[in-house]
């Protein structure tokens, strides 16, 4: 009787199959908003609608993995009062649209972006109005993240990198827990104003004007 061994190159790679703790430390984000079904490496925009339709859980598509976006109360409440600041001004100058933090979009294939506000240019809807993909391919001239306890660092240097990296013009970090605002112009071009300085729209939203100290009065103290 004879016996065949396959004996393996001694330069072939031992390939390892992936952990939860590896896509953990791969896109920085917290195990618990990293979703198993399906299996990270293989979700896509079809798996992201899925998610929301059946289960109402928002998530982001980042190298073929769902990962979840959660907000807290006090974040939503800073969301939703630019909201309406910008909303103000967008349909003033009839510029385009503000979406909020489920806007789901593609930024580019197999990668979906949720900031927590955006504009939306109108020069990016030829037909004058928005269609009805639940996950378009849009780009936000303006993103804006509000940043909670479970964004870490690295998270939140890679999202950056995504909106610049996909064509976005602007980017405002707001940090609750120092009170400041984090303005971007590209990844490594960016300012830091605290409740003394004012939000400015730049070539994105001309003439826009905010300031911060008027936001987070408006958010922490709505009924003064």
């Amino acid at each position: 009787m004879t016996t065949t061994t396959t004996v393996r190159p001694v330069d072939e790679p031992i390939l390892r199959t992936p952990t939860l703790a590896d896509v953990e430390a791969r896109l920085q984000v917290p195990a618990d908003r990293i979703l198993l079904h399906p299996t990270p490496g293989t979700a896509t925009v079809d798996d992201v609608v899925a998610i929301r339709n059946r289960e109402r859980r928002i998530c982001e598509l980042v190298d073929g993995v769902l990962v979840e976006k959660t907000m807290g109360f006090r974040e939503s409440v800073f969301a939703c009062v630019l909201i309406q600041i910008l909303k103000n001004y967008v349909d003033q100058h009839r510029s385009g649209l503000i979406a909020g933090p489920d806007g789901m979009m593609t930024l580019a294939p197999g990668l979906v972006r949720i900031p927590d506000v955006s504009f939306v240019s109108r020069d990016q809807f030829p037909s004058g109005r928005p269609g009805n993909e639940p996950v378009p391919r849009l780009i936000p001239n303006l993103a804006v993240e509000i940043l909670s306890p479970g964004n870490s660092p690295a998270e939140m240097d890679q999202k950056l990198r995504d909106y610049f990296a996909a064509g976005s013009q602007l980017v405002w970090y707001l940090d609750p827990s120092d009170r400041t605002v984090r303005v971007y112009r590209s990844p490594e071009n960016f300012i830091v104003l605290d409740e003394s300085g004012t939000l400015d729209g730049e070539e994105v939203l001309p003439g826009f004007r905010l300031p911060i100290s008027e936001w987070f009065s408006r958010a922490e103290r709505p009924f003064d």
